[in-house]
């Protein structure tokens, strides 16, 4: 008996297949069960930037299941943790987004955190909802083969270090951080500066140099361009963006201000 089915999204990584993901910030579970059951391949829950501890990532890992589809729900979380991915392992997240690495050391202590012994560090447990409460025997044979390590690109460092990276077994993919690579670049609020976009490139063919899935995360024209390019785990949309943008284009729809200029005359 086993709780989730396979991680297709590491099925497409591997594959080297595009994986569209939706990137979830609001801590509502109304969207995550939405967002679900809407046809992404994966759905990133930030903890990172939002405000999450492990319970409500907990209650968004049901919600994401409840709708009863393949879409993986990842979880970024705020640092490599090994406490904080042991907790989260746990309570059934398989795919982990871990931000700012810089060093193979830190690449290393990524992977590990989510390996028992001898292949890692993560604490044993016989009964929590990853394995079914131990009515799945077969967890500690298979569990390795569902489970995503995704590590992100941000620093100048961690660009240069991208070709050690991809010989660290475990890594899935890397996922490039456009807003703070644009930061230690030098361009603090600018990813579209030309140096940004030129590393970004750069970046993605010494990824898919190492055999490794790269990822981006770009809500704009720049996403097909990218997955043109080989990319495959794209991040091309997300919750607070698409609730900005949408109400503000509603409110310039044409139809509606021309009706509110009449009615106001």
């Amino acid at each position: 008996m086993t709780l989730y089915p396979p991680n297709q999204l590491k099925r497409l990584l591997a594959e080297r297949m595009p994986a569209l993901g939706y990137w979830l910030s609001t801590n509502s579970l109304m969207v995550t069960e939405i967002a679900a059951g809407a046809g992404w391949d994966w759905l990133l829950l930030d903890m990172e930037h939002a405000l999450h501890d492990v319970e409500s990532v907990e209650r968004h890992v049901l919600a994401a299941s409840h709708a009863g589809t393949s879409t993986e729900l990842a979880v970024r979380i705020p640092s490599v943790d090994p406490v904080l991915v042991k907790r989260l392992l746990d309570a059934g997240v398989r795919s982990f987004m871990f931000p700012y690495v810089q060093t193979v050391e830190e690449a290393r202590l990524a992977v590990a955190s989510t390996r028992y012994p001898p292949a890692g560090i993560r604490g044993f447990s016989g009964s929590t909802r990853a394995n079914h409460y131990g009515k799945d025997k077969s967890y500690l044979e298979t569990y390795a083969d569902n489970i995503c390590v995704i590590i992100q690109i941000e620093t100048p460092q961690a660009v240069a270090n991208i070709p050690a990276f991809g010989a660290i077994d475990g890594v899935d993919a890397m996922l490039i951080g456009p807003n703070d690579l644009a930061a230690n670049l030098g361009h603090l609020g600018d990813n579209r500066h030309p140096e940004v976009m030129a590393t970004i490139e750069a970046a993605g063919r010494a990824m898919i140099a190492t055999g490794k899935a790269a990822g981006f995360l770009f809500f704009d024209e720049r996403a097909p361009l990218l997955i043109d390019q080989g990319f495959t785990l794209a991040a091309v949309a997300g919750d607070i963006h698409m609730l900005s943008t949408t109400m503000a284009a509603q409110l310039k729809t044409p139809a509606l201000r021309s009706a509110c200029r009449s009615s106001r005359r």
